[in-house]
């Protein structure tokens, strides 16, 4: 199979497929899904090129994208592609100082936004900017600032473009094309809460295509990929791509909070995921069992508990089960797992993507047990996501599967770094030579911060995180120490512990300033009898939840601790909680407090 530019793939599959569906989006007006065509497709993007040219959009100029997934994002897109320029991601739910950080580095003249909420915050970076000259709108429904004299819509944008100058301009772009090219620059969270532009080339998403073809032999253009994670996250990016390189289908969903009415109305075949979607899926069945009673209980364990013995024991070992185990396989899985796939949406699926963060084994053996099929894999932004992954049908269940084709991986013998090379790993971090040079070893390998060992047969299992960054089981990254450093200077905070790995939310372990505590107590008339009584108190800490709110407003939803709880006695060196240099060490702290910790993340 040839494998593609940025800049030609629609076009190529559009070339292909002509009037055959491409893309499938929510039409709110309707109240369905309506499709566009391969054809209409590739239009669109050549409408978005050229207007893009039209307006005098440069070769390799940064273009913003701020929005929720929309098939406007893949037009704008692809249509920057076809001008040689430079997509660059923003989560349309970062905050204003989040946009304003991107806009500023990236040097963005021209942003797009999706909705509301991402005009207004556009709206008041661009009012305080002396480098963001246009706002363009996806959705039609935006109301504009009664002041804004300069956004405008996307389809007025595209209905400009529509000249032979702008056509001439684009094409001989499109003729120019290098592989080197940069395709996009996609910002990560540092460990000091700086974001950090990941430069990604577009050899590294050709390079994308061919190993996921060598290593998923069995996708196909019959396949139907729905949109689950942000197109700012370089999983579902590159996801996207690789389904438009094979041609398939794509469901886009628009609002994150309909994605399981999406599914459920979908029903598609593949669809990238994190581990809290599958966690809240694992949740709902347990409940279902607990519940129930006699003939349904023994169903659903014992239904479980046969596909566990055929599909990991046996199949998963290359052994060919038992006839009686294979007997009772085919009646459950035509039956219980069946309906449980048919309730979430899934009963079609071929292979189901996921990374981000750990999955846990226990929910993995089940979703392989009723015959879910889950991918693992792991890979970051920096090595235009999938370093591994695990094979179709033999994986090791708590490792992240075996090393893609292609790609070299080795563990560095000091610390057990994981080390990566190859045409999938970034050109750089962007205007950072310093960052960019601490991250590579001489012979040219990225650090990825994690630490994991090979076993077996090329196969990968982490062991921990060496960097200072958290994943929430979301997938979304947070720097704790950013947010500790912005909490520090308040008065009644005299320490924090931020807890956000592999969790759902952000939650803080706080160390009081006891004193001021103790004055409020005062202030207030709060009578209490010892410290550990006084952090209970619920007045003080709504007040102090107050504070935290207002302190963290310049952080995106994500960030933002949800929970805290107060502790009575601070941390120290003796106890073990903080270094020599009075650094918290997290994971003693995480695990000294694990069970406070629970409290917090029930339900």
């Amino acid at each position: 199979m040839s494998y593609y530019h940025l800049a030609k793939v629609v076009h190529k599959r559009a070339f292909k497929y002509k009037s055959r569906t491409a893309l499938k989006y929510w039409n709110k007006q309707e109240h369905k899904w309506k499709n566009i065509s391969w054809k209409r497709f590739s239009e669109y993007v050549m409408k978005v090129a050229w207007s893009m040219a039209e307006i005098g959009i440069e070769t390799e100029e940064n273009i913003g994208i701020y929005s929720q997934n929309m098939c406007q994002y893949l037009f704008t897109e692809f249509g920057a592609y076809a001008n040689r320029a430079v997509n660059v991601p923003i989560y349309a739910t970062a905050s204003p100082h989040q946009v304003e950080y991107i806009v500023n580095d990236a040097n963005i003249q021209t942003l797009f936004v999706g909705e509301q909420f991402q005009y207004n915050n556009a709206y008041k970076v661009q009012q305080q900017s002396d480098i963001l000259k246009r706002l363009i709108i996806f959705d039609r429904e935006v109301k504009l600032h009664p002041e804004d004299h300069t956004s405008v819509y996307f389809d007025d944008f595209i209905a400009s473009g529509e000249n032979s100058d702008a056509e001439v301009k684009v094409s001989v772009r499109m003729k120019s094309i290098r592989e080197t090219d940069t395709a996009c620059i996609i910002y990560t969270s540092g460990t000091t809460g700086e974001p950090k532009g990941v430069v990604l080339l577009h050899s590294s998403f050709m390079e994308v295509f061919r190993i996921h073809d060598e290593r998923l032999p069995f996708l196909s253009d019959k396949d139907l990929s729905m949109n689950f994670l942000p197109l700012a996250h370089i999983l579902e990016k590159a996801w996207t791509y690789y389904a438009i390189h094979i041609g398939m289908t794509i469901a886009v969903n628009t609002d994150a909070r309909e994605i399981q009415k999406s599914i459920k109305q979908v029903r598609p075949t593949v669809m990238c995921s994190v581990p809290r979607f599958w966690e809240k899926v694992y949740q709902g069945v347990n409940e279902k069992i607990s519940s129930a009673k006699g003939l349904m209980k023994f169903l659903y364990t014992d239904s479980i508990k046969t596909g566990r013995k055929h599909n990991l024991d046996y199949k998963n070992n290359g052994l060919t089960p038992p006839l009686g185990n294979r007997i009772k396989f085919f009646l459950y899985n035509n039956t219980v797992f069946r309906v449980l796939k048919m309730v979430i949406g899934i009963e079609r699926g071929t292979m189901f993507p996921c990374a981000g963060s750990p999955l846990s084994d226990e929910i993995n053996i089940f979703l392989q047990s009723v015959n879910i099929p889950i991918i693992i894999g792991y890979g970051l932004t920096e090595t235009t996501a999938t370093v591994t992954c695990y094979l179709k049908k033999k994986f090791v269940i708590h490792s992240v599967g075996s090393v893609m084709p292609g790609v070299q991986v080795r563990i560095d013998p000091e610390n057990n770094e994981i080390l990566v090379k190859g045409r999938t790993v970034m050109k750089e971090y962007y205007k950072k030579p310093e960052e960019t040079a601490k991250v590579f070893t001489e012979d040219g390998f990225f650090r990825t911060g994690d630490a994991g060992e090979m076993i077996g047969e090329n196969i990968l299992v982490l062991t921990e995180r060496i960097k200072d960054l958290y994943k929430t089981s979301n997938g979304k990254y947070i720097a704790p120490q950013a947010i500790e450093t912005l909490l520090s200077n308040d008065k009644y905070i005299d320490m924090m512990a931020i807890i956000g790995d592999d969790v759902k939310f952000v939650s803080a372990l706080i160390v009081p300033n006891y004193p001021a505590l103790e004055q409020w107590a005062e202030e207030n008339g709060v009578q209490y009898n010892s410290m550990e009584e006084l952090v209970k108190n619920r007045d003080l800490h709504a007040m102090i939840a107050g504070r935290i709110e207002l302190q963290q407003a310049s952080l995106a939803p994500y960030e933002k601790i949800k929970r805290f709880i107060l502790l009575p006695e601070p941390f120290t060196m003796e106890g073990g909680e903080l270094t020599n240099t009075l650094k918290v060490r997290r994971k003693y702290v995480a695990e000294k407090y694990k069970d406070v910790i629970a409290e917090m993340y029930k339900e």
